[in-house]
């Protein structure tokens, strides 16, 4: 697993993140094109739930709801799938929720080993460098945190 890095991007700030799962890409694509897996791969604290009904199928433009809390303040988080490439990659972009903008591109490729993934998302937030630097910046490094554990015990 690799380090989780956060730097100022425009307009807001980029985390980018990547790990070796060793299993194929045809077992690792399938896990996260099903959005029911974010509640597994999500801290507890967070409380996410997804509220779109099951079965998701997953395509561009596809809308998900969900339900979490950000600092124990209950919020409903809205996605929308803008790119979806099987097998290589997908973006949801947030149409409704706390960021002023976000946009988490995944992308998968097979590799010695197993499934490189990468994960960059870019994001904005309502007051700027301090709050990123007090709050948010620190909850979104720790939410990578326990994705990338939760991923370890799920893969490895």
């Amino acid at each position: 697993m690799n380090d989780i890095t956060i730097e100022r991007a425009p307009r807001g700030w980029l985390l980018r993140t990547a790990c070796i799962v060793p299993r194929p890409l045809d077992e690792v694509f399938p896990f996260f094109a099903d959005a029911m897996n974010l509640e597994r791969i999500t801290p507890p604290l967070v409380r996410l739930r997804v509220l779109t009904p099951a079965p998701i199928v997953m395509r561009q433009g596809l809308l998900i709801d969900y339900w979490l809390r950000i600092r124990g303040v209950p919020v409903h988080w809205q996605t929308e799938i803008t790119a979806w490439e099987p097998q290589r990659r997908f973006v949801d972009e947030q149409r409704r929720g706390p960021y002023k903008f976000w946009r988490h591109e995944h992308t998968f490729e097979a590799c010695e080993g197993g499934t490189r993934m990468v994960d960059e998302v870019h994001y904005g937030v309502p007051g700027g460098r301090l709050v990123n630097w007090l709050l948010v910046g620190r909850d979104v490094r720790k939410i990578f945190a326990y994705r990338q554990q939760a991923l370890r015990d799920i893969f490895f």
